[in-house]
């Protein structure tokens, strides 16, 4: 009996390493919390990827001459980045002296390695749906043109977005982030997985096993605290999206 129960104690250790193993480090915005460089920065993606995250999250939003830059907010420093153009958002310096990283920039410095995936971020555009459509046209033939497409994958909270990219990129990788589909809908339109704040998953957990028998992907944001990353790491989600990837990294790598 004691072997028998030294053997179950065994397994379930087995167990629990190869759930940690599975589930990937997304560093949001970037590496930036406890390294001090600004979110959103290049210096903040070359951060996650020093440091061995899996992936790297960042936004992006279009100014009103169609150049695409990376900023989580729809302004930066008081200035709207859609109604301005991209000379004065270029002027933009950032906390460290950066100027405000337009998205060709970010995938050149990205696409430099291999091990760090670039989640990159479609925000919807706050003048017109088709405003964000035609951002996400730019955006997808911008990472194409730069033979990035490897490399990148695509959430977004707008719906049609996500639709939008998985029709010009059919090989790509989409997740919605809003929360208010379930797997069974995405499945039906063709997105590849969710991205759903931690809360969503709390008050859905069957979600995740649905999720997973469909062979979607499980990606959950913005997992801070110790009790969060726990209960999703024994969940064996996909990805955690986290401002502290130094913590969540220690943990997968028990």
């Amino acid at each position: 009996m004691k072997k028998l129960l030294t053997l179950g104690v065994l397994a379930q250790l087995t167990l629990s390493t190869i759930t940690f193993a599975q589930t990937k480090v997304v560093a949001h915005r970037g590496a930036f919390k406890n390294t001090g460089v600004p979110e959103n920065s290049i210096a903040a993606l070359k951060e996650a990827i020093k440091m061995g995250c899996d992936g790297s999250e960042f936004d992006v939003h279009m100014s009103a001459d169609s150049v695409i830059f990376v900023n989580h907010d729809a302004h930066i420093q008081g200035v709207a980045i859609e109604t301005s153009t991209s000379k004065d958002l270029a002027a933009i310096k950032l906390g460290n002296g950066e100027s405000l990283p337009t998205l060709e920039a970010y995938l050149k410095e990205g696409i430099k390695q291999k091990k760090t995936r670039l989640v990159l971020e479609i925000k919807p555009s706050a003048v017109s749906k088709e405003r964000g459509i035609a951002l996400t046209r730019r955006v997808v033939a911008m990472v194409n043109s730069l033979k990035a497409a490897s490399k990148v994958d695509y959430i977004s909270f707008d719906y049609e977005i996500c639709k939008e990219i998985t029709k010009l990129a059919p090989k790509a990788t989409v997740q919605y982030l809003a929360g208010n589909k379930t797997p069974a809908d995405l499945h039906a339109d063709g997105i590849h997985g969710f991205d759903y704040h931690y809360s969503v998953l709390r008050k859905n957990p069957e979600w995740i096993k649905e999720a997973k028998s469909k062979k979607m992907i499980t990606n959950v944001w913005t997992v801070n605290d110790e009790p969060d990353m726990d209960w999703l790491l024994q969940e064996g989600v996909a990805l955690i999206t986290t401002n502290e990837p130094e913590l969540l990294l220690k943990k997968v790598r028990k």
